[in-house]
């Protein structure tokens, strides 16, 4: 009886261990199971380099949603930027997007900015107002090259 005792608190053991591990690549892999709690909006740049698939989107400075993924348009070869948003969000249907650095060198993310509709854009719908990022090396090479004046 005491062999099945220590059998089973080992079991049971793993187990925990094993779902702490599956919760934890679930979380920090910001994946989602099940829908998620938030919902898709798409926003079209003419460039987005450097912008990755889990940047996060912020608004006044408070993070709202990440990037779900990044596509080419075939019709008009412009970049098509996938954003989930918080689901307690609401975009106005003139909403700004950028592209903007986290500090001097840091990582891409989308800032988003409020228009002044009162027409809120509906989940699935497209931002079209954007703001492609600024390559610092192409303003250094301007910049060195006698590009800017």
């Amino acid at each position: 009886m005491k062999k099945y005792a220590m059998e089973t608190s080992v079991g049971v053991f793993v187990l925990a261990g094993l779902l702490c591990v599956a919760y934890l690549t679930v979380k920090l892999g910001k994946l989602e199971i099940v829908g998620g709690d938030g919902y898709q909006v798409t926003a079209k740049f003419k460039d987005v380099t450097g912008l990755k698939n889990g940047a996060y989107v912020e608004m006044a400075g408070v993070r709202i949603g990440r990037v779900s993924g990044i596509r080419l348009d075939p019709k008009d070869h412009a970049a098509l930027v996938g954003l989930v948003l918080d689901k307690d969000v609401r975009l106005t249907d003139d909403a700004i997007a950028s592209i903007k650095t986290s500090g001097l060198i840091g990582d891409k993310f989308v800032k988003i900015s409020p228009g002044g509709s009162d027409d809120a854009l509906a989940p699935g719908g497209m931002i079209v107002e954007t703001e492609s990022s600024v390559d610092l090396g192409d303003l250094i090479g301007k910049y060195v090259f006698g590009g800017v004046k």
